[in-house]
């Protein structure tokens, strides 16, 4: 059991470390980062999706960020599209795969963020969503793993996270969300990390 332990967080390691070692994430991270800031301050929102694992981790940024991350500051518009009424409501009409996109097709708007958050890059209501944003005129992220799916390439912007399994893919995608949050507030209340 003890080997099996450190094999899983060796294992865990070696994904972040090959995450980190690549310029290009750090500068997409960035470059969400900032977008989503620019989002904020232009008066405009954040939605966000995902499945499972990946919906928790949704409602974990959104509430971060209507909330408190590290420090006060005024709580920023992100809404994280997992309401069970909503998704039940539309999963029996119209079928699970439309979820998310009667969500951003309620919410979203010109200038807005959507965050698609798919392990696989083949969840087709994650896709779909996407679709309408694009429609919409809104910015997509995808936050995917493994070699990216049916996603791939169809964000404004991507990351995919390292990993063989869907855990190990989460656990980037949780540090990546955290990170762009710090970002966030790094960017829009500068004070909060005068002393960092």
């Amino acid at each position: 059991m003890k080997n099996n332990i450190e094999i899983s967080l060796k294992e865990s390691a070696v994904n972040f470390v090959d995450f980190a070692s690549d310029k290009r994430n750090i500068k997409i991270i960035e470059r969400i980062s900032n977008t989503i800031a620019s989002t904020f301050e232009n008066g405009n929102k954040v939605l966000i999706c995902g499945n499972g694992g990946s919906s928790t981790d949704a409602m974990h940024f959104a509430e971060e960020l209507t909330g408190k991350f590290r420090k006060e500051r005024r709580a920023l518009p992100v809404i994280s599209l997992t309401d069970p009424s909503h998704i039940t409501c539309v999963a029996n009409d119209y079928g699970f795969e439309e979820v998310f996109a009667r969500a951003v097709e309620a919410y979203g708007k010109e200038g807005d963020v959507l965050i698609a958050i798919s392990t696989s890059g083949n969840s087709q209501n994650i896709i779909n969503s996407v679709k309408i944003a694009s429609d919409r005129k809104m910015i997509t992220f995808g936050l995917l793993g493994k070699d990216g799916g049916k996603l791939n390439n169809k964000c404004d912007l991507q990351l995919i996270a390292p990993g063989k399994t869907t855990d190990r893919i989460q656990e980037i995608h949780i540090a990546i969300l955290h990170i762009i949050i710090e970002t966030i507030e790094r960017i829009l209340f500068p004070n909060n990390y005068a002393d960092q």
